[in-house]
């Protein structure tokens, strides 16, 4: 009986050991500068990665309402240029061979995603849908009364370049 509850303490530990790492790790990356945290994130493993996003959403989860859309609004006011700007400064800094990789990155990405879509069943795509529908439909709601947005997202409604 000893020997099982050791053993169910150790597997506890060895569980919430991770959850620890990334609860410090959480407060740590929102201090730290968009580069910075950007490097972090490339140094984690993927359990931390997955730890981190799991933590963001159950607290998110846990926010009311009117806590969801004022953090909304803060995250909205971040991006409205200064991470544009940060962006086309990155990109500009980079070497060719950095772009070059930069956008073999984002092929490798937009070809996992086609190929995941292609995979699916018609029941899981329906369900994909209804899910980004709803996502996008919350976007229209928070942006709605924003000056110079009318909820729309650009020529192609949000889509990336389909090629």
């Amino acid at each position: 009986m000893k020997s099982f509850r050791k053993a169910i303490v150790a597997m506890s530990l060895t569980l919430l050991l991770p959850l620890a790492v990334s609860a410090q790790s959480l407060s740590d990356l929102k201090d730290m500068s968009p580069e910075d945290r950007r490097a972090a994130y490339e140094n984690m493993s993927d359990e931390e990665r997955t730890a981190i996003r799991d933590q963001r959403r159950a607290t998110y989860d846990a926010m009311s309402e009117e806590e969801r859309q004022a953090m909304r609004k803060e995250r909205s006011a971040g991006r409205d240029g200064r991470d544009r700007d940060a962006r086309h400064e990155r990109w500009e800094s980079m070497s060719e061979e950095e772009r070059t990789a930069a956008r073999e990155k984002h092929r490798a990405k937009k070809d996992e995603r086609r190929q995941r879509w292609e995979s699916m069943s018609d029941e899981e795509r329906a369900a994909a849908r209804e899910k980004r529908g709803s996502r996008e439909g919350q976007r229209k709601r928070d942006h709605a009364g924003q000056s110079g947005h009318d909820g729309q997202h650009g020529q192609n409604g949000g889509h990336g370049d389909r090629r």
